[in-house]
């Protein structure tokens, strides 16, 4: 199947998901294109797609699931039976219904899921679990899974030929309604406003970025990790209490997964 244009679609607050989505992408040389769904779109957009595209999604997994703003805003994009890679980047634990949420909804949108990647990555909140990852070696590992998913395209000779993937998790999916760990700005905060400007949800007022919506925040730490000032953090109490109840499933190295 020939490929002649590779767009990355990412929602990535604290940048690891864009990492891992954009070493994928690197296993093709056609022209490349961005889609950062981290990004408040200022009015709809719609992206239409073809069947010579080739689309590498990808979102953290947040309790399992896909971010709702990820979802949201995916469905701003429209395929013609275009080939599209899934991956999710999850904490040290598990993504359980992450993958298949995003194959249910890439086929909604009318894409072909060619491939699917889990990859651990630092969590965005517990920062000692998968500290460092995606680190050299499992660079290593996802580019030779790359490399796979291109072969597989490559020897498929069209769409029709596709075999049906088949990625795990459950229907209806897990529930998620967000943790409690809400940053919040500290003395330091020069209001500067550069997290209210990042912010995925706008959960950071313009005007005050040294407060926080907390209805609003999803928890994905973005303004902790573009703060200039290392002003915000979340309560410390809750963090280490967190950290203790998650220390049993994210303490072991989990491994990254290729479905092809």
């Amino acid at each position: 199947m020939e490929i002649s244009k590779v767009t990355e679609v990412f929602f990535s607050p604290t940048y690891s998901t864009e990492r891992i989505v954009r070493l994928i992408g690197e296993a093709w040389e056609e022209t490349h294109q961005e889609i950062d769904l981290s990004r408040i779109p200022k009015e709809r957009e719609i992206h239409e797609f073809g069947a010579q595209d080739l689309i590498v999604f990808g979102v953290p997994s947040y309790g399992g699931r896909v971010p709702a703003p990820a979802a949201e805003r995916f469905r701003n994009l429209k395929g013609q039976k275009t080939p599209i890679i899934l991956l999710t980047a999850f904490g040290n634990r598990d993504y359980d219904d992450t993958l298949l949420e995003m194959k249910d909804l890439a086929e909604e949108q009318g894409f072909v899921p060619a491939a699917a990647v889990a990859a651990a990555a630092e969590h965005s909140i517990m920062r000692q679990y998968a500290e460092g990852r995606p680190d050299s070696r499992d660079q290593s590992e996802l580019t030779d899974f790359a490399v796979k998913i291109r072969e597989k395209i490559q020897q498929t000779e069209d769409i029709e030929g596709m075999t049906e993937l088949s990625v795990k998790g459950n229907r209806p999916y897990r529930e998620y309604n967000g943790v409690p760990m809400k940053p919040s700005a500290g003395k330091q905060c020069k209001k500067c406003g550069l997290c209210s400007r990042l912010c995925p949800v706008g959960a950071i007022p313009a005007e005050h970025p040294e407060e926080t919506l907390k209805e609003t925040c999803i928890s994905c730490m973005r303004c902790i990790a573009v703060c200039p000032e290392h002003a915000r953090k979340v309560s410390r109490p809750v963090l280490m209490a967190a950290s203790v109840k998650l220390k049993k499933e994210c303490s072991e190295r989990k491994r990254n997964e290729l479905i092809l």
